[in-house]
């Protein structure tokens, strides 16, 4: 850390730990950049993230509430409410890291300064307002999370815009996500990938590849039914990796076709090897930023995504290719051009190394520093 910052008292803010995901890996490498900060947060389970125990993990008083991803989705109102109460004037530097109400802390120190690593504008406000619309994820009672979504929407909408302006800087998490940050809160930002392992999944090249795979958390919008509809007209095999409340839908879609593979408990150790051995990633959802294609990517491994969001930050004609229409056909044709093409799997895996947690650490560390 830089000389000019010891001196300085500095608290990360997050909006939940309760699972592991790309925000999850934010927090974990400010942690690891800032060890004697304190870190806020609504909700905290330790049984489903263990990366914090040597950390101050400092939760509201929502802790004593359920902590399962369903309950949280009940829960915007109260986190509004939470992190406007917290009193962090104690510290001379905040860093939130926000895709929804940790970025509203507003009890600071006179003169401090607060960053808020932006990673999408609230999704249920905006850019996926008409998807959790459609599916809220309640089960029976998704009506009465539709009506309570339509009634609190707008107001919502609005106080969201409202604290998207207290943090002195935001940064954005990909290019995609800058310009909905200035399409939606009328702000600049500076853009900072996510920090990515590249290291770990950089050793699992294989010399010989087969079939199509694909990653991540079995929900709508990341189209995993796109990927499992299009290897089966192509007849492919293709491992699928996750598990989530799409999962059920998804093994009937690939009924009777013995191609597809579901993995749903895959560890650490074992999610290198089957990346770096298969043919092609496939990336058919839009997503702010998208770290498993690009730990495929750090793999050699050529990936085929949707031509929006996060993905046009790192796919490319060395690195794979890009499909025009989340539809069977376009997404098919384009995993036949790829299947077609001869990659240059270690240019693909160098591709990836600028992602890596070194050079996160390093920009953070200079937007602190010269706003300090």
């Amino acid at each position: 850390m830089p000389n000019s910052l010891k001196a300085k008292k500095v608290a990360i803010v997050c909006d939940w730990l309760t699972s592991i995901g790309g925000a999850e890996r934010v927090v974990l490498a400010l942690h690891e950049l800032f060890p004697d900060a304190p870190i806020y947060t609504s909700q905290y389970d330790p049984n489903k993230i263990d990366w914090f125990t040597n950390a101050k993990v400092k939760t509201t008083w929502l802790q004593g509430l359920p902590k399962q991803s369903t309950m949280r989705k009940l829960l915007p109102v109260l986190r509004r409410q939470a992190f406007e109460k917290l009193d962090l004037s104690n510290y001379d530097i905040v860093i939130s890291s926000s895709g929804a109400e940790a970025k509203a802390v507003k009890k600071l120190k006179p003169g401090a300064l607060h960053i808020t690593y932006c990673h999408s504008p609230t999704h249920y406000y905006w850019q996926r307002y008409e998807e959790y619309l459609k599916e809220p994820g309640f089960g029976m009672l998704n009506p009465l999370a539709r009506g309570g979504l339509r009634v609190l929407g707008g107001p919502m909408r609005k106080w969201d815009y409202k604290v998207a302006q207290r943090p002195d800087i935001l940064i954005a998490n990909s290019t995609h996500i800058q310009k909905k940050i200035k399409q939606y809160y009328d702000r600049d930002s500076v853009v900072i990938f996510p920090p990515v392992d590249t290291e770990r999944f950089a050793q699992s090249t294989q010399p010989k590849r087969h079939g199509l795979v694909i990653s991540g958390r079995q929900v709508p919008y990341k189209r995993i039914d796109l990927a499992i509809q299009a290897a089966c007209k192509l007849k492919l095999p293709l491992t699928v990796i996750g598990n989530g409340p799409m999962h059920e839908k998804l093994l009937a879609l690939a009924h009777n076709h013995k191609n597809i593979t579901f993995m749903t408990n895959v560890s650490d150790a074992e999610m290198p090897k089957l990346i770096g051995s298969a043919e092609l990633f496939l990336f058919p959802g839009i997503e702010d930023f998208g770290i498993a294609p690009v730990e495929a990517l750090a793999a050699g491994t050529p990936v085929v995504a949707y031509n929006e969001g996060g993905a046009l930050d790192y796919i490319n004609d060395d690195t794979g290719l890009l499909f025009d229409a989340q539809t069977v056909d376009s997404l098919a044709t384009a995993i036949t051009m790829a299947l077609a093409t001869k990659w240059d799997h270690a240019r693909i895996a160098q591709s990836a190394r600028r992602f890596n947690k070194a050079e996160f650490e390093k920009a953070i560390l200079k937007v602190v520093e010269s706003n300090s």
